[in-house]
Formats: C-alpha cells, sequence, structure tokens
C-alpha cells in the first residue's frame, strides 16, 4: 500500500503497517491536579509508532517541540505518508518557572525520521488539519484568535493567507477541512462557537452561519464520507458534566443533530475510518486534586457509533490518566490512546462491541497529541 511503502527503506516496516505519529510534551506534568513546568525539563520529542494487530513500538524518535496545550491533534500526517507536521502552543518562558505561547510548525521527514524544515505560524499555534491532496494546511492559533492557510510541497510550508476567526480570547483550537477542501470548520473554545470558513486556493473567509454545538467546543474531526463531524465541549471545566456533539455536514450549512453527556472532559474525539464510530477520551476527573469532586484514579475511552444522525454509545474501558489523543488501524480494529500520566500509549482491540486491552507503551515524554495516515 502506497501510504506505507513510503516509510519501508529506511524505518523498515512492514508493507501494511498501520503508521501513527505522537507528538510528547516535556515541560508539562501534572503536581495534585495543577500543570507545572518539572524540574529536570524533559525534551520534547516526536514519535514514530509502527502498530496493528494488538501490537504497538517505537520506530523511531525525533527532537522537535511539541505541547500538550490545546486538542490533541496539533500533528497531522500527509496523505502519502511522507511528513509529519507538528505544531507548539507553548514553550518555556525565560525564567524556567512557566510556559508562554508559542509558533514554531516543524515538518519532519518519515523515511529519514528528521526535521527538514521549520516556520512560525500565529501565537499559540495548535490544531492542525491537511487537505485530502496534501497540498493545503490549516493551523489554528489560540493566543492569536486566528486561523492560518498554508500551502505544502517538498517538506516545506509556504503562508498563503491569514483571517482572524475571532478576538484572541476567542481561542482557537482545532480545524478540520470538509466539502473536499473547499470549506473548513475551526472550533472557539473561548467563546462557544465553531466557525466556517470558506477555503480558497490563497484565501479564507468567514462564512455563516456559525454553530452552536455546546460549551467550549474543542476537538473536532471528520472522516470517512465526511457525511459528519464529531466535536467534544469541555465546558464542564472538570467539575461538571461535559457533552460530546455530532454535526451534520450535508446541507448547505452545518447544523448539529445531536449532543449527548459523556463525563468529565472529553479531550479527544477521533473517527473510525469508516465513519461509522467515534472514540473519545474522557479525563474523567483523573487531571483534578486529589481532593476535588469527581477526582479518579484513571481516565475513560468511550466508543460511540453514529446511528441515524444520533449518538449511541456502544463501549467503554478505563485507561490511563488525563488522557489525549487516539488513532484508529486502518482495519478499525485497533485503538491508540494516549495518557499523559505516565507517559503512556495504550492500545486497545475493538470488534464493534467490545473494548479490550492491549499493549502499553512508554514513551520519553507526555503523549500530547497523536495522528495516523488518513
Amino acid at each position: 500500500m502506497k501510504r506505507a511503502l513510503l516509510l519501508l527503506a529506511t524505518l523498515a516496516l512492514p508493507a501494511q503497517a498501520d503508521i501513527a505519529v505522537s507528538a510528547n510534551d516535556g515541560k508539562q506534568v501534572l503536581a495534585d491536579g495543577k500543570q507545572i513546568v518539572p524540574t529536570p525539563l524533559v525534551p520534547d520529542s516526536v514519535s514514530i509508532l509502527d502498530f496493528g494487530g494488538g501490537k504497538v513500538r517505537v520506530v523511531a524518535t525525533v527532537a522537535a517541540p511539541a505541547s500538550v496545550i490545546g486538542p490533541p491533534r496539533s500533528v497531522a500526517i500527509t496523505p502519502d505518508g511522507a511528513f509529519a507536521i507538528v505544531t507548539c502552543a507553548r514553550r518555556v518562558r525565560a525564567d524556567g518557572k512557566d510556559i508562554e505561547p508559542d509558533d514554531r510548525v516543524s515538518v519532519i521527514d518519515l523515511k529519514t525520521a528528521k526535521v527538514v524544515s521549520t516556520i512560525r505560524a500565529g501565537a499559540g499555534a495548535s490544531g492542525v488539519a491537511i487537505d485530502s491532496n496534501g497540498r493545503r494546511v490549516l493551523i489554528a492559533n489560540r493566543a492569536a484568535g486566528t486561523l492560518s492557510l498554508f500551502a505544502f510541497a517538498d517538506g516545506r510550508l509556504a503562508p498563503v493567507a491569514s483571517i482572524a476567526v475571532g478576538p484572541p480570547t476567542s481561542s482557537p483550537a482545532q480545524p478540520i477541512f470538509f466539502a473536499n477542501g473547499t470549506k473548513a470548520l475551526v472550533t472557539r473554545d473561548g467563546d462557544h462557537r465553531i466557525s466556517l470558513v470558506t477555503v480558497g486556493d490563497d484565501s479564507l473567509a468567514l462564512a455563516e452561519p456559525t454553530t452552536m454545538a455546546g460549551l467550549r467546543p474543542y476537538a473536532i474531526d471528520a472522516t470517512g464520507d465526511r457525511h459528519f463531524a464529531v466535536v467534544g465541549n469541555i465546558g464542564g471545566g472538570g467539575r461538571d458534566v461535559d457533552t460530546i456533539s455530532l454535526i451534520d455536514l450535508s446541507g448547505v450549512a452545518p447544523v448539529a443533530v445531536d449532543t449527548v453527556a459523556v463525563g468529565l472532559t472529553p479531550e479527544g474525539v477521533k473517527m473510525s475510518p469508516d465513519g461509522r464510530f467515534v472514540a473519545v477520551t474522557v479525563n474523567n476527573g483523573s487531571n483534578s486534586a486529589r481532593g476535588a469532586r469527581g477526582w479518579s484514579d484513571h481516565g475513560l475511552l468511550q466508543i460511540w457509533r453514529i446511528d441515524r444522525g444520533r449518538l449511541v454509545k456502544v463501549a467503554e474501558a478505563a485507561m490511563g490518566g488525563w488522557g489525549q489523543g487516539m488513532v484508529w488501524s486502518r482495519d478499525g480494529r485497533q485503538i491508540l490512546a494516549q495518557a499523559m500520566l505516565g507517559n503512556r500509549i495504550e492500545s486497545f482491540s475493538f470488534d464493534g462491541a467490545h473494548l479490550r486491552r492491549g499493549d502499553v507503551l512508554t514513551l520519553p515524554a507526555g503523549p500530547a497529541a497523536i495522528a495516523g495516515i488518513e
């Protein structure tokens, strides 16, 4: 298969490999529910993973800036499997005591496991999306209130256009392409909106109407035929129950058609390759202080089925704490889920009705975002 063959020569992967890229943040850890800069500081990194059949292994690790701040899709892989694009929303402040907005974007050649180019986006560069042709890239800049469009070719990003989707406090988080790359949605967890954007070859333009799916829309995903998108709403602040919403993309304008409660803080959402199921990492109070109401020693991985425009819960399993992103295997039978606590990548098998635990992999820093080849 073309997408895996590009990796064979240097990384010695089997032809039918499932490939994932994990962006790992070493500058943020939890201390009784509070995010702090650790001492000593652990370098950020990017891990290239081979998984499938219940197994997962690290193929290579690359030094590159990454951040847990923002939704766990601050990494994306080009459709041909040749490159990964990784953003970094935060860096350590000069005094070493806290973090501040960053804007660095790295392009990693997956054949050689090397950073081949870097560029600066906007302040707080966070969620990233690549169109189906692998030629255009959107990056949401959370600290700037902007969305940036880049052209991509031969391992290089070139700035094309940027628009303000709202004030800086709107905190644009994650973009997705749909409608054959002519439109995009971008979540704004700062003001509870999802902006509709028209994407041209060299332009971006805000369109109407704005979608209002839930409080603090954050992670968003669409795959398969892109008839639907699913968004995680994190407005409960780790205390009140949160939701995920289903958005119908088939009409003239996107419409939220269903919203269901999932628990405390749905950090990541990811549709299965066929678009039938949605995986959700729910922090479940695992990132709260031990004395807080709702604290738990574990997170949750949930699977929901999209059934005639509604979300129906299928399965749930305990997973590591402070969960982040997920990827599905190409056949939809395996899921990798990230847990920042313990620096863990956890594998689960899925048979359409049940989740079963598989391998657990420990990474050098906290796995903060993850992507597969789509």
